[in-house]
């Protein structure tokens, strides 16, 4: 029986990012490629999450598997992400990663950024 989310390491990854995860492995095909989720400064609330493919892991990144896909998350990002929900939604507005994060004490109206 498949869940729709997993969670790893207080990090939860829904069907739909993993889905959407694989499908970008597929079309640049390279099923080596990982997810890569981290926090960076900046962005209109003080915290931006950035996404990106790579193949290799940083010496600092913690790997988790989830619905047949690898997340690599860096240790200074990982506090941040704590008990987040990573999920991939298409609305009106467009199709993107989006975060629900019980860190943040504000977050912009984009979605792309926090403040905690």
């Amino acid at each position: 029986m498949d869940h729709p989310e997993i969670t790893i390491s207080g990090i939860t990854i829904s069907e739909n990012a993993a889905r959407q995860v694989q499908k970008l492995k597929t079309a640049q095909g390279n099923e080596n490629l990982r997810l890569r989720i981290s926090v960076s400064t900046g962005g209109c609330s003080g915290f931006s999450y950035v996404y990106s493919l790579e193949e290799e892991a940083q010496a600092d990144d913690r790997l988790f598997e989830a619905h047949g896909i690898t997340l690599m998350v860096d240790e200074a990002s990982l506090g941040l992400l704590a008990g987040c929900v990573l999920d991939y939604k298409t609305d009106l507005m467009g199709s993107a990663f989006a975060v629900t994060n019980p860190n943040a004490t504000a977050t912009c109206g984009c979605g792309s950024s926090f403040a905690a």
